[in-house]
């Protein structure tokens, strides 16, 4: 099922946002900042398409069931291969089909979802599996800053169940900068996307409901300046050998020149060095200290909804890493 939002304020040419979103209630505080940020995009002359992955019941398998047709090599399935042959031809399944228009119109996509197991949810890794198929989202030729969707503007926007402090580096999480990176480096800035820095709002669950409302009013403040924000920071192809002579390496004059520097270029290309600070979740311009506005010291002061819904109660230890806020 596709909704689209319509604004009061007529559309300025061109502006279409997409929310690729997936969390099963209606009511949950994942809901509530999907409709922040559809209400302030459309404020501001956006078009805003929504896919509501579990509304949708959208099928997060990759199968042969994508292609329809003949397959090239029916002794052999690649769902690579086949899809991207699928695509030139127009032989992929309506499904994919659909959510990829989505994609070419939108200049802004936002995934608002809850942190499943450090990622995505299944359903949202199974549209980036089935949508982001090869030849439309990304070649050998186009990757990385000379990508497809170079033009294009991606961000998540998430929830936790752990506090801030549980995903610092030397918290019992490890660094969320890590975390972050296979999403944003390895699928977001892979196909060509400028990624702006991830929106999240640490443990709402633990969170008081005034606090619930602040992260409420910053995420809506940060949206009506987002698109003018500067994009993460990833290590440019040109640093690299775009060969499979050249194994796709790092330039030796590039390793030489990073010898003297106290960090590695970012959080993946390390070089054996300290990672970068913040290299996945703030840009230069957005490097001040943020409040934690909710961070509990002691897990006997950790507030958590009991299972009837009713308001936080104390005492409850802090949730798995599956959590569904």
């Amino acid at each position: 099922m596709e909704v689209v939002l319509m604004s009061s304020v007529p559309p300025a040419a061109g502006r279409t946002a997409l929310i690729v979103y997936a969390h099963q209630c209606p009511a949950s505080f994942n809901a509530a900042l999907r409709d922040v940020a559809a209400s302030e995009l459309r404020q501001q002359g956006f078009t805003v398409l929504l896919s509501d992955l579990y509304t949708m019941n959208f099928n997060a398998s990759a199968t042969r069931d994508d292609v329809t047709g003949k397959l090239k090599n029916s002794e052999l399935f690649q769902y690579g291969e086949e899809t991207m042959y699928a695509w030139m031809e127009g032989r992929l399944s309506e499904d994919i089909v659909a959510e990829q228009e989505k994609v070419q119109q939108a200049e802004l996509i936002i995934f608002q979802f809850p942190l499943y197991w450090f990622s995505v949810p299944a359903i949202m890794k199974g549209w980036m599996d089935r949508v982001l198929t090869q030849g439309f989202a990304f070649s050998l030729e186009k990757m990385y800053d000379n990508g497809i969707f170079k033009d294009k503007k991606a961000m998540l926007s998430f929830t936790t169940g752990a506090t801030e402090t549980m995903f610092h580096p030397d918290g019992i999480n490890g660094d969320i900068n890590v975390t972050l990176w296979p999403l944003q480096n390895g699928i977001l800035h892979f196909c060509g996307f400028q990624v702006l820095a991830p929106q999240i709002f640490w443990s709402p669950a633990h969170c008081p409901p005034s606090v619930r409302a602040a992260m409420l009013d910053g995420w809506q403040a940060r949206l009506r300046g987002l698109l003018s924000e500067e994009s993460l920071s990833f290590a440019p192809c040109e640093l690299f050998n775009l060969s499979f002579q050249g194994g796709f390496l790092l330039r030796p004059e590039v390793k030489e020149e990073r010898q003297d520097q106290p960090y590695g270029i970012t959080t993946g290309h390390h070089l054996g060095k300290p990672l970068p600070p913040h290299n996945q979740t703030r840009t230069s311009a957005r490097d001040q200290e943020q409040p934690d506005v909710c961070q509990p010291l002691h897990v006997d002061e950790v507030e958590a909804p009991p299972p009837d819904g009713g308001e936080p109660q104390s005492g409850t230890p802090p949730p798995t890493p599956l959590t569904s806020v």
